[in-house]
């Protein structure tokens, strides 16, 4: 009975440790997703915006809380970012997911799946455009015009 009672205890004791590892990591998780966020909001707060000389930062079109990173396993991670044009109607705002899109292709440091999308209820044509800025070929096709490429590249252009 004795030796039931140690095993039983010392399995116990097991159980706990091994959950108290588990709890750490979990607690981890939300710091770890938290500055993954943070370097991809570096990323964005510099892009210009098309139209005006200031960054999308400045303009308030990206902020801190409109980027999202989730895990999808050990190395590949979801990143949502919600975007919000300066007006309903802003008739540059694929332009700027298009830009948004093409940094974070370039400069994200780690593996990621890129979802980009107009925050809701913050643009006349959002779900169109939504559907544009994250369909791949879409995207393609619109990068081998010449000149919107040459506007993208003067957006993603880091400053000095």
């Amino acid at each position: 009975m004795e030796q039931v009672s140690g095993l039983l205890s010392w399995t116990l004791s097991r159980v706990l440790w091994l959950s108290s590892l588990f709890e750490q990591g979990a607690a981890r998780q939300p710091r770890i997703m938290e500055e993954k966020a943070l370097e991809v909001y570096d990323l964005i707060q510099t892009i210009r915006d098309p139209e005006k000389p200031n960054t999308l930062e400045e303009l308030e079109v990206v902020t801190e809380s409109s980027v999202e990173v989730q895990e999808i396993n050990e190395e590949d991670y979801l990143v949502i970012i919600r975007f919000t044009p300066t007006v309903p109607h802003c008739s540059l705002a694929t332009l700027i997911g298009l830009c948004l899109r093409v940094k974070l292709q370039r400069c994200l440091p780690f593996k990621h799946k890129l979802e980009i999308y107009i925050s809701e209820g913050t643009h006349s044509t959002e779900e169109d455009i939504n559907k544009q800025i994250n369909d791949k070929e879409r995207v393609a096709a619109a990068m081998e015009n010449s000149n919107l490429r040459e506007i993208v590249e003067q957006c993603v252009l880091e400053p000095d």
